[in-house]
């Protein structure tokens, strides 16, 4: 089984447990450890046993707080986060953390280099990918059929484009090393989901140019026009400031 809680996700910062009976797995630490405590308690879950801290690429806001966490429990993609030479990740490549078996897949993002997560647990498996412009052969083909995805949605392209953003941010939130719209990963992500698709959460929303139920509703439309069923699929939206679980 894999539970998730995410706890902060968007551009202030993001943080998101991985777990199941026996092992945990911080995917990004870009909020205070204050805060980090502060939700693991309130969710019943004691911050001395995390075991694992993976990280997806470089900027602040996925790992502010790494230098709150020892060395020997930190992982990631080279010159992400300094690291010993042996908690090194490579994309593509299956690694046993406890009892989760975890492959690094590849993203396209101006912080380089930049992964997602494929993670496996028994019989089920989830696919944690954001800050991504588009999504790859090699990772598509690696996300298809999973029982769980937190996907990046990050912004309505009309809500970008009439907002007060400079061009120059404009440009690279909508280009290939940027950020994934709603429109681009419902596409992506109703290419994906199989039978054994169970949850999907929209993650790192754009608090300036998109809304959850705009989300949400892209989301249902391009299903709908894909002549995908949603009925046994559930989907929510991650937020900034309020944990909640998978």
């Amino acid at each position: 089984m894999i539970s998730a809680l995410i706890i902060a996700s968007g551009s202030k910062g993001n943080a998101t447990l991985i777990y199941n009976e026996d092992t945990s797995l911080l995917i990004d630490y870009g909020i205070s450890e204050k805060y980090l405590n502060e939700k693991l308690i309130e969710f019943g879950k004691n911050p001395a046993n995390l075991n694992y801290f993976l990280f997806t690429h470089a900027h602040t806001d996925h790992i502010k707080s790494y230098e709150s966490v020892n060395i020997n429990k930190r992982y990631s993609l080279k010159n992400v986060v300094p690291l010993k030479e042996e908690n090194v990740l490579k994309y593509f490549e299956e690694y046993k953390f406890g009892s989760f078996l975890v492959t690094p897949i590849k993203a396209s993002h101006d912080a380089n280099p930049t992964c997602g997560y494929l993670i496996k647990s028994g019989d089920e498996d989830l696919i944690y990918l954001t800050d991504t412009g588009k999504i790859e052969k090699r990772t598509l083909s690696l996300m298809k059929n999973r029982t769980y995805y937190i996907i990046e949605s990050n912004h309505d392209v009309n809500m970008l484009l009439n907002s007060d953003r400079s061009d120059i941010l404009k440009n690279r939130i909508l280009s290939y090393r940027g950020h994934l719209s709603n429109e681009d990963s419902a596409f992506y992500i109703s290419s994906c989901v199989g039978v054994k698709t169970k949850k999907i959460v929209l993650a790192h929303l754009s608090e300036e140019c998109n809304t959850p139920e705009l989300a949400l509703k892209t989301y249902h439309n391009i299903f709908a026009l894909k002549g995908v069923n949603l009925d046994k699929i559930e989907i929510k939206c991650a937020k900034q400031y309020e944990a909640i679980e998978l």
